[in-house]
C-alpha cells in the first residue's frame, strides 16, 4: 500500500504539472485570438473571460489525458533513472502489477474526463454559443473604443469617435464612413458623416437612433467629382435593433442525454466520440508504463519523442475515424472501437514483450547449457 501510494502520487503529481503547462499555453493562444478580435470590434472586451471560462471543459477533456500520458512517462522515467524501480522490481514489482497500480489514479482521471466530455463540456460549448450570439447581436457603438477607428463585421462602414462618455451613450468627434450607400439608385456609393457631437437614444420599444449634432455628410461615387455636401444641424440614424438569436447549431453543444438512442448519424458519432474519450485515459495508460521503462544510461527523455508521437497518432486516428463516421464511410457498429482496440493491443505487446523475450532467452541459455549424452 505504501509503495501504491507512492507511485499515485509522483503520477498525479507530474500530470497535474504537465496539464497546468499545457493548458496556459493553449489557453494563452486562444486569448489571443479572442482579444484580436476584440480590437477588431468583433467582440466585447468585456466578455474576454466569460468565453474562455466557457472553453475550460472543452480545453480540459483533451489535455488531461495528455497530461497523464506525459506524468507516466515522466515519473516512471525519473524512477528508472534513480535506480528506484530497480530496487522495486528486486522485491516483487512486475510490469503487470505496476500497470495495476497506474490504472487506479488513471480511473480517477477518466471519471473526471467524463464529467468534462459527457457534461460540462457540451454545456459550456452552448454558453459561450449563447454569448457570440449576442456579440453577433451588438452594434458597433456598444463597442466602440474611442480614438480608434473600427470597421464593422462585413467591412462597409467605418466608425471613429474622440471620445465616449455616460455609459457610451454621448459621443464626441464622430467620424462614420459607409462604402455602400445607395444613391441614386447606383451601388458601390460612399457616404460620410462627420459631427461635433451624438448621442445615442434607445425608445420603449427598443428601437434605437443615433443623434448627430453640428455636422455634415458627403455623398458620391469614388473617382467621380459630383459629390454632394449638406450641413445639418442634427442628424439621425436608424441603428439595427438588436435580435439575440438563441438558436444552437453546434453539435458539440448538444446534451449527452439527447444523443443517446438518436438516429441521426452525425448524433451518433458524436456520443461515441464522448465515450472514447475516458476510454482514450486507460488505453494510454497501459501504453505509457512499458514505453516509460529507459535504461539510467541512455536517460529519461529517450523515449519521450517515440511515445509523443505514438500518442499523436492515436488520436489524429481517432479524428479521422469521427470524420468518417460522419461520412458514414465506417459501420457505427464499428465505430471508434477498432482504434481503442488496435492501440490496446499495441500497449499489451509492449507490455509482454520484454517479459517474454527474457523468457526465451533464458530457455535459449538453458538448452545450451544441458549436458551431452554419450
Amino acid at each position: 500500500m505504501i509503495v501504491f501510494r507512492y507511485l499515485s502520487r509522483e503520477v498525479l503529481i507530474t500530470m497535474s504539472a504537465v496539464s497546468a503547462v499545457l493548458l496556459v499555453i493553449i489557453m494563452s493562444g486562444r486569448f489571443i485570438k479572442y482579444l484580436a478580435q476584440a480590437a477588431q470590434g468583433m467582440l466585447d472586451p468585456g466578455s474576454l473571460f466569460m468565453i474562455m471560462g466557457t472553453r475550460l471543459p472543452g480545453f480540459l477533456q483533451l489535455i488531461l489525458p495528455l497530461g497523464l500520458f506525459l506524468g507516466v512517462l515522466l515519473a516512471y522515467g525519473r524512477l528508472y533513472l534513480d535506480s528506484e524501480m530497480t530496487v522495486l522490481t528486486a522485491t516483487g514489482m512486475s510490469q503487470q502489477r505496476l500497470t495495476a497500480y497506474t490504472l487506479a489514479p488513471a480511473l480517477l482521471v477518466a471519471l473526471i474526463v467524463a464529467w468534462l466530455s459527457l457534461w460540462a463540456a457540451p454545456q459550456g460549448i452552448a454558453q459561450m454559443q449563447l454569448l457570440l450570439n449576442k456579440q453577433d447581436a451588438m452594434t458597433e457603438f456598444d463597442t466602440l473604443a474611442p480614438g480608434r477607428f473600427q470597421s464593422m463585421r462585413d467591412g462597409s462602414r467605418v466608425t471613429y469617435t474622440e471620445t465616449l462618455a455616460n455609459e457610451r451613450t454621448q459621443l464626441g468627434g464622430v467620424f462614420i464612413a459607409d462604402k455602400n450607400a445607395p444613391r441614386n439608385g447606383k451601388a458601390g456609393s460612399a457616404s460620410v458623416l462627420v459631427a461635433s457631437s451624438g448621442e445615442q437614444q434607445i425608445h420603449a420599444d427598443g428601437s434605437r437612433y443615433l443623434i448627430l449634432k453640428d455636422g455634415y455628410r458627403y455623398d458620391g461615387l469614388p473617382g467621380q467629382a459630383d459629390y454632394r455636401t449638406i450641413k445639418y444641424d442634427t442628424y439621425g440614424v436608424l441603428l439595427p435593433k438588436p435580435e439575440v438569436s438563441s438558436e444552437i447549431d453546434d453539435r458539440d453543444a448538444v446534451p449527452t442525454s439527447e444523443l443517446i438512442g438518436s438516429d441521426d448519424v452525425r448524433m451518433r458519432s458524436e456520443l461515441q466520440w464522448r465515450l472514447s474519450i475516458p476510454l482514450l485515459v486507460f488505453v494510454v495508460t497501459v501504453l505509457a508504463v512499458p514505453l516509460s521503462r529507459v535504461n539510467p544510461r541512455q536517460g529519461r527523455f529517450l523515449k519521450l519523442l517515440p511515445a509523443v508521437l505514438l500518442y499523436m497518432a492515436y488520436l489524429a486516428l481517432l479524428i479521422a475515424g469521427r470524420g468518417m463516421l460522419d461520412k458514414g464511410k465506417i459501420p457505427l457498429a464499428l465505430g471508434l472501437w477498432w482504434i481503442h482496440a488496435l492501440f490496446l493491443a499495441i500497449g499489451l505487446l509492449l507490455l509482454y514483450w520484454e517479459p517474454l523475450r527474457l523468457k526465451l532467452a533464458a530457455a535459449r541459455a538453458n538448452s545450451g547449457r544441458e549436458p551431452k549424452h554419450a
